[in-house]
């Protein structure tokens, strides 16, 4: 795994190494990126917000939207430390109150995506966060339900990308900041 950043900050080593890789996994061929032991590692786990968090303070974010289920791992700290609320987005029928959605496409089929109404107000600037870049599906999805309502994207953020799927791709103008790169798909 290598950074995306031209100077490697020196905490993307312990943050690379501490993610594991299980074959297989959920299904063969498959080279399943676990952040739980990332999560394990306190010092990782800590440099990973710490390197969001200074990336993104003081840049006039109001809103951290975290992709379901592991978004919800890393906005909630980033949002505290620089003063922003955090999102929930959601997977079908998991919000109570009235929602807007947005589909996209899986491999097979489609699924969506979910916000609560009122949640962000047209003008915000956010950051979408999530895990993992595969396909660049969720993501894509999530700029389109934030725009949709008004919302200014500043950036895409994830730990791990998986470059050979081209998600990065599917975001279109929105950049997309990432810790590590795998070549393991």
């Amino acid at each position: 795994m290598a950074t995306k950043e031209d100077v490697q900050d020196p905490r993307i080593p312990k943050i690379a190494s501490s993610i594991r890789v299980i074959p297989d996994f959920p299904k063969p061929g498959i080279m399943f990126q676990d952040i739980t032991t990332l999560l394990l590692d306190t010092e990782a786990f800590k440099d990973t917000i710490d390197i969001f968090v200074e990336r993104y303070k003081g840049k006039g974010i109001s809103v951290v939207a975290g992709v379901e289920a592991r978004g919800f791992i890393f906005g909630p700290p980033i949002a505290l430390a620089i003063g922003a609320k955090f999102v929930p987005l959601r997977k079908p029928k998991k919000l109570p109150g009235k929602v807007i959605s947005e589909e996209y496409s899986l491999e097979y089929g489609t699924d969506k995506i979910e916000m609560h109404v009122g949640a962000v107000e047209p003008g915000e600037r956010a950051i979408i966060i999530d895990d993992l870049i595969a396909t660049g599906g969720t993501l894509a999805a999530a700029i389109r339900l934030l725009e949709r309502v008004g919302v200014t994207i500043a950036e895409c953020a994830c730990v791990i990308e998986l470059p050979v799927l081209k998600g990065r791709e599917k975001l279109g103008e929105t950049p997309l900041f990432i810790l590590v790169t795998s070549d393991a798909a």
